[in-house]
């Protein structure tokens, strides 16, 4: 979803009230954001042989899109005249055959292929169930894992946390997060799906009759070529703002939460659609915890926006639509400095594909790809 900020007062009195004591029990991290990074010398992977690279974890992240604008119809749910919600719901029916995920699917499996991740966390992974309406079900997940069975990609679910269970005008939608690990290459060890404890429907009540909830997935896991180390990955998608209300408290302490179950989990990775600019509550409440911008370290000065194409997906270019960074790989663990590569996917022409009306984007949000070479000492 769409990140558009507004300062309502009012609302965020209200709001900072429902996180208050949530925010209380990260005081300290949110006070130590300040912390200056170590200076050194430099990158010392670059001296070694091609042929014989450091030990790395590879990540993938991407907010693969619902495929039509959900915001439109809680819009409609939520202006008081029920005449506008048949034609929203319909509208946006259109927008997500336009949108096919098919065909996105394919090509978010394409970059997971060339760059074999351990792990991959992706948000907006949907179901619809469309029976009211004649078109049965519209499944993502399967549509992926039978993408990745045609490649012999052997990835499996580490796990999946249900954000948002809705029915509409008799269509209902179920949004996940998944996060996928190389069952090859990587052992999961323990997996974790939950909910916030705190989400927007516990502070203002249902939505046009839709529970707004938000969660994440941990999993702890070890990789074969890597021996002696076990990794902490987190895949989330914090609420978005919505109707014009700033969110950013509400975000803090759903940060909050996933900083206090890790503890001091190291190395640790966290990844997804955070809905937050580098300057907000919740990116303070990660630094606090010793966790590392990967875009921010490995790309500094680059500004590498990854939101949003139009909700269609039929902008030409990313020129003009995508003016937020708010997806992130987060890391802990493996800095000093961090020493590896990240990559923005899904943001230039090349990369979209053909769809049922005109040629469409792998989502409206950009992917995020990133290798993080393992500190040297790690050989001794």
């Amino acid at each position: 979803m769409n990140l558009k900020s507004s300062k309502r007062p009012e609302f965020r009195r209200h709001i900072r009230k429902g996180v208050e004591m949530k925010m209380l029990q990260t005081a300290a991290l949110i006070a130590g954001v300040i912390l200056g990074a170590a200076c050194t010398d430099g990158p010392w992977w670059p001296d070694l042989d091609d042929d014989d690279p450091p030990d790395a974890i590879s990540v993938m992240t991407w907010n693969v899109y619902v495929g039509t604008n959900v915001d439109a119809i809680i819009a409609a749910l939520i202006d008081g005249d029920p005449n506008n919600d048949v034609p929203t719901v319909l509208a946006q029916l259109d927008t997500l055959f336009l949108t096919d995920f098919q065909a996105r699917a394919d090509a978010i499996v394409d970059q997971i292929a060339e760059r074999r991740p351990h792990a991959v966390g992706l948000q907006e992974i949907t179901t619809f169930d469309l029976s009211a309406v004649g078109l049965g079900t519209l499944d993502f997940m399967a549509i992926l894992e039978a993408a990745l069975d045609e490649r012999d990609l052997e990835y499996e679910i580490a796990g999946s946390v249900l954000n948002i269970d809705a029915t509409v005008q008799g269509l209902r939608l179920q949004d996940f997060d998944v996060l996928l690990v190389d069952e090859e290459r990587v052992e999961v060890l323990d997996a974790r799906a939950k909910t916030f404890d705190l989400n927007l429907v516990d502070l203002i009540g249902p939505v046009g009759g839709i529970e707004l909830r938000r969660g994440y997935v941990v999993a702890t896991v070890e990789i074969d070529d890597i021996d002696d180390e076990v990794f902490t990955i987190v895949s989330t998608h914090p609420e978005p703002d919505l109707g014009g209300y700033d969110f950013s408290d509400l975000r803090a302490a759903q940060a909050t939460e996933i900083a206090t179950v890790l503890g001091n989990a190291s190395p640790a990775i966290v990844m997804g659609d955070l809905n937050d600019d580098s300057g907000s509550l919740l990116y303070q409440v990660f630094s606090g915890s010793d966790f590392v911008d990967a875009w921010a370290a490995l790309q500094p000065g680059m500004v590498g926006f990854t939101c949003c194409h139009e909700p269609g997906l039929w902008n030409d270019t990313a020129e003009g639509f995508f003016d937020q960074r708010i997806d992130y790989i987060l890391v802990r663990g493996l800095e000093d400095p961090l020493d590896g590569t990240i990559e923005i996917l899904g943001d230039e022409p090349a990369d979209k594909m053909d769809g049922p009306a005109y040629r469409i984007w792998p989502s409206d949000h950009a992917g995020l790809s990133g290798k993080f070479f393992l500190p040297p000492e790690w050989d001794d």
